[in-house]
């Protein structure tokens, strides 16, 4: 359960009114699926605005504070490894224009598009609703993913510390925990991450969606550059935690060529196995999505969509479970193929191996019977 405070006076405007927003990656706030009334933004007005204000308009990032009352969220998915996840945060900074979760921030009446990277949900009280919950009699350790619907190592992060707060606690308790980021910023946990490495409780991966800086600043805008994420898997794999390398998402015909670069490059920097998942556009995200596209690559724009529909049976996107996150059809297959040929070449084709739950049940027996729980043994 969740609550937040979002004042109409202090949102984005639905579409382009004072120019481009710089620095963010959707160019437009899609209305909300959830609600009757919609606002369009002509495109004739759009250009005029452009035209008005080349370099573009600043606009800031605004954080509330959450009210959850629970912060593990369960997961029900088949085509999804874990069971439990942990969002410290509703909404991410980096702004990718392709993010899947984007429409999460319908449900709080806001929208996909510049809402979801400018109006930051933080939820402050994370750590304690975490611990509460790790000490539960129920809870029998099972593994932690850190996170399904956000970045836990956004921008705000570096001040807030919120991921970092959980992560003491999970520390603490030796809870296993695996880490998606995009950001160099987990470097500043390494401390914690070797003291969950020393239960082999801990997995990170770092998501490289592009070895071209350029390409990866506009999907990407304020994620950490390629070569700082391929720098901090060198950093990770040096200090002996397990690092994965995520080529996700493969956007057919803007950066599928890459990956036998990104995986050569993932292994040279230490990264012990890979994955990936095809380009996911669900509800409003197709709007901004292809906005982008059309606006940053009018000369294949149209290729490139077209090659994403091959993907999925002629639509932009197919939720169905066991092919969203790979497609389907020859296209999708020749991909995925393409994925592991080169994976294998790579020497990144090692299985995944669960985070250990082993020293955390053993506390747990000791604090049922003695009470207290014995620390950093």
């Amino acid at each position: 359960m969740y609550g937040v405070n979002i004042h109409p006076e202090s949102s984005i405007r639905d579409g382009l009114t004072s120019g481009p927003l710089r620095g963010r990656g959707a160019q437009l706030n899609p209305s909300n699926r959830f609600q009757d009334l919609r606002l369009d933004v002509l495109g004739e007005h759009l250009d005029e605005v452009l035209a008005e204000k080349p370099d573009g308009t600043q606009v800031k990032t605004l954080v509330y504070r959450d009210k959850s009352r629970s912060i593990i969220n369960p997961v029900d998915s088949p085509d999804l490894p874990m069971k439990w996840t942990v969002n410290p945060y509703r909404g991410c900074e980096h702004g990718c224009v392709y993010c899947y979760a984007r429409p999460g921030h319908e449900y709080l009446g806001l929208s996909v598009g510049a809402d979801f990277e400018t109006k930051i949900i933080a939820k402050t009280d994370a750590p304690r609703l975490l611990r509460e919950a790790l000490l539960r009699p129920t809870w029998a350790g099972e593994g932690l993913m850190f996170s399904g619907v956000t970045d836990c190592y956004q921008p705000v992060e570096s001040t807030l510390k919120i991921t970092r707060g959980c992560l003491e606690v999970c520390a603490e308790l030796a809870q296993p925990v695996t880490i998606v980021t995009k950001s160099r910023l987990v470097l500043r946990d390494l401390d914690l991450l070797k003291e969950l490495n020393r239960h082999a409780a801990v997995h990170v991966a770092l998501s490289v969606t592009s070895v071209n800086a350029e390409l990866s600043a506009k999907l990407e805008p304020r994620a950490s550059a390629p070569a700082e994420r391929l720098k901090t898997v060198r950093r990770l794999a040096d200090a002996g935690i397990p690092v994965w390398v995520m080529v996700a998402p493969i956007i057919p015909g803007l950066n599928e060529a890459e990956m036998p670069a990104i995986l050569r490059r993932a292994a040279d920097a230490g990264a012990s196995g890979a994955g990936y998942v095809l380009l996911r556009l669900p509800h409003q995200v197709k709007d901004v999505f292809i906005d982008w596209l059309y606006r940053e690559f009018p000369d294949r724009a149209r290729r490139v969509e077209n090659l994403i529909r091959d993907t999925r049976d002629g639509d932009l996107y197919n939720a169905e479970a066991h092919t969203r996150m790979v497609g389907t059809g020859a296209r999708a297959k020749q991909i995925g193929d393409m994925f592991r040929l080169f994976r294998e070449r790579s020497g990144l084709n090692k299985p995944w191996t669960p985070c250990s739950s082993e020293e955390f049940l053993r506390r747990k027996q000791e604090r049922a019977s003695n009470g207290q729980l014995t620390l950093f043994n």
